[in-house]
């Protein structure tokens, strides 16, 4: 009976802190890496964010010019900046490997050509 009393009361502290908007992240210690990348003139500054697998990975974009986007397929993450703005993107590096980044709006063909690189090393 100890253990079931235990695990309603787990569950109704779960509930209570989703309803309060707290949320408790398994990676809450870890520090991210934090990279500024800037989308302007078609190109993304830097080129290249270079982790090690299992970083977590924070990215303040910020489209300077004109809207950009900034999307990385592998990591389902497609976010959109207006000229002007800064989002900021934060996911865990979990898979190896070199992953294009890449402004996914199509208003302008130079845009579907701006391309950079994740590099996430072993």
């Amino acid at each position: 009976m100890t253990w079931l009393r235990a695990a309603l009361l787990g569950a109704w502290a779960s509930a209570l802190l989703l309803c309060l908007g707290i949320v408790i992240r398994a990676d809450a210690g870890q520090q991210a890496r934090e990279f500024s990348v800037v989308g302007s003139d078609f190109a993304f500054a830097p080129p290249t964010i270079d982790v090690r697998q299992n970083d977590v990975v924070r990215v303040v974009f910020r489209a300077d010019d004109i809207p950009h986007a900034f999307t990385i397929d592998e990591y389902r993450i497609a976010k959109r900046a207006a000229a002007g703005q800064t989002v900021v993107i934060e996911f865990r590096a979990d898979r190896a490997g070199r992953f294009v980044i890449y402004c996914s709006l199509t208003t302008d063909d130079r845009c579907r050509r701006m391309k950079g690189e994740l590099l996430v090393r072993p």
